[in-house]
């Protein structure tokens, strides 16, 4: 499998990386040997990027890819994880009964998370994610989501990066978000090697396309591009399917279902289309799947190595769905 540097750093991902949130019991629970079975898989497929963070299931999805990566050769795999969330424990143990969806995962609410991007707070969470995950150092530090904390992320948090990253505690660093204003204020900013955008560069919204994606190839930085099923919408679209993990509107779904008619007619799955559209754009370095099974992870490097036939893009383009400097 193919793999790209990021930005400036010495660090190489694979075009295809595996999403361990759902094996961080992502909605409902997943068993251990599943989630085991799903990185073996990923593997086995050649992927070597996998990424967490203490978000998804307070801590789970690192402790479990921590373990199943155990045994492989360090340096043969790139890890990334995410600061921003601090988690806190809480008296006695917390919950101690049965499982409960905390912020959207089917755990035990043993923690609290609490949103922390002070210098402090993102040393102290790179050290419990390093912990957690059994290892020295991480590849790829994402602050996560700092949407709300603008003044704190770009004045203590990302500095505090800089830091680790020059201890050699972290490899590369840089942010990951749902939107793009201001993983371009990062990028044009700051001296990030990466952003991570999720659900901003798909088939069905394109609007990395307008600052993004430009600035990033203007300062020779990368983006990871994740959401690329934007939830669900790209992946079947039909009544009641999810975009941006609500309802999708009737119009996406007129639009998602116009996208499948062409690539179907082309032969080509829309799931197929949908992962490899971003990976032309010269400042994408990879696409970030979200996999909690040996089958879905299977399922995804088999789209990945179809081949796309420019056609088909035209057609997208003639029909008004992709923008003329989208591909």
């Amino acid at each position: 499998m193919r793999r790209n540097r990021l930005g400036h750093s010495a660090v190489e991902v694979t075009e295809l990386s595996f999403g361990a949130a759902a094996i961080g019991n992502l909605f409902s629970a997943v068993e251990p040997e599943q989630a085991a079975a799903a990185v073996d898989a990923a593997w086995d497929e050649g992927v070597r990027y996998f990424d967490t963070a203490p978000h998804y299931g307070l801590g789970l999805s690192e402790r479990r890819l921590g373990e199943a990566l155990r045994n492989r050769p360090r340096d043969a795999y790139v890890l990334s994880t995410k600061a921003g969330r601090v988690l806190d424990p809480l008296p006695d143990g917390g919950a101690a009964t049965s499982e409960s969806l905390s912020e959207g995962f089917a755990v035990r609410a043993t923690h609290r998370r609490r949103w922390d991007f002070s210098a402090a707070g993102v040393r102290r969470s790179i050290e419990d994610s390093l912990e957690r995950l059994g290892l020295d150092r991480i590849d790829i530090a994402y602050l996560h989501d700092p949407d709300d904390h603008a003044e704190a992320a770009f004045g203590e948090a990302y500095p505090e990066l800089e830091k680790l990253r020059a201890e050699g505690m972290i490899g590369a660093i840089g942010a990951g978000m749902n939107q793009t204003a201001m993983l371009t204020r990062f990028v044009v900013e700051t001296d990030v090697d990466v952003v991570l955008c999720a659900g901003r560069y798909t088939l069905l919204d394109q609007s990395a396309l307008t600052d993004l994606l430009p600035a990033a190839a203007a300062r020779g930085r990368s983006v990871v591009v994740g959401g690329v099923f934007n939830s669900g919408l790209l992946a079947d679209p039909r009544p009641g399917a999810t975009y941006d993990y609500a309802a999708a509107p009737l119009n996406l779904l007129d639009r998602a279902l116009r996208l499948k008619a062409v690539t179907e007619g082309h032969g080509v799955p829309l799931r197929a289309a949908a992962l490899h559209y971003p990976l032309a754009h010269p400042a994408v370095a990879g696409v970030l799947v979200g996999t909690r099974s040996p089958d879905e992870v299977r399922d995804a490097a088999a789209l990945l190595r179809r081949e796309i036939p420019d056609a088909l893009w035209d057609d997208l383009r003639a029909e008004g769905l992709l923008t003329e400097n989208g591909h």
